[in-house]
């Protein structure tokens, strides 16, 4: 009976953020068609109607799954480069205040340079299908890094002393201590920084204009005139971001053991 009662109440609440979705959507749509018409030129702006029926091409082409797939291996890539650069980085400079002192000038700089500085300079450097993978890397390591190590630092630290008073190794002391501590961080730390390194590295894809990349793809639609193909291609970049950063967090959430159904709000 309370069972049947819990069911019903989750499945209304699933309908009800179902709804509200579907009306948030309708809503963007609903603009985007009134832009549209306000505009009047296919060449300046594209319809929802022209860049779902050019989406839907796409997506039959082999083309289209091998420039995507090459744009999030190599997107994927540095973002990962990037977690393990910022996670060592936050537990040296966590255990060391003169590592700290070396490397947050650095650190800084990263964060406050523009990024098509960044990525003109890579092209100087690299291989053009390196600098995507650079750029995602260089902007994710000093966002992990930094929220870690705040994380990190603000571990309670009566909890420390007594789990050392209590004889705990250093492995229970990190499992049961320090993960609980910095998991909401992290999980703050790498949801954020997807964004980022889509961005950065699209943005990247489009100057470096490596052969078979989304980011080639968008320049070339806007040196065309393409705009149904430069909207497309936008939406397949956002629709990539979010279902990478879902499933960030529902693997984290697993990890954790905190999330619920791999979900964040």
């Amino acid at each position: 009976m309370i069972s049947g009662m819990v069911f019903k109440k989750t499945k209304k609440i699933q309908y009800k953020k179902a709804a509200r979705i579907l009306v948030s959507v309708s809503v963007w749509l609903c603009l985007w068609q009134i832009v549209y018409l306000l505009i009047g030129k296919d060449v300046l702006f594209a319809s929802p109607l022209a860049v779902a029926k050019r989406l839907f091409e796409l997506l039959q082409t082999a083309d289209f799954w091998q420039k995507t797939g090459a744009s999030l291996l190599g997107i994927t890539a540095g973002y990962l480069l990037g977690i393990f650069a910022g996670t060592v980085l936050a537990v040296l400079t966590s255990l060391s205040d003169w590592l700290y002192t070396i490397f947050r000038p650095m650190l800084t700089v990263i964060k406050s340079t523009p990024v098509v500085s960044f990525i003109i300079l890579a092209l100087v450097w690299m291989q053009k299908t390196a600098v995507p993978i650079f750029i995602s890397f260089l902007m994710v390591t000093p966002m992990v890094w930094a929220n870690l190590s705040g994380g990190i630092r603000e571990t309670d630290r009566n909890l420390l002393e007594m789990a050392r008073a209590y004889g705990l190794t250093r492995r229970q002391i990190v499992r049961n201590i320090y993960l609980p501590s910095v998991m909401p961080s992290l999980l703050t730390a790498l949801t954020t920084a997807i964004g980022f390194a889509w961005k950065a590295g699209i943005a990247a894809e489009v100057i470096s204009t490596p052969r078979n990349s989304i980011g080639a793809q968008l320049y070339n639609a806007k040196v065309y005139l393409e705009t149904a193909d430069l909207f497309s291609w936008t939406v397949v970049v956002v629709l990539l971001s979010m279902l990478f950063e879902k499933l960030i967090v529902y693997c984290i959430g697993k990890i954790s053991g905190t999330a619920k159904g791999g979900t964040a709000k």
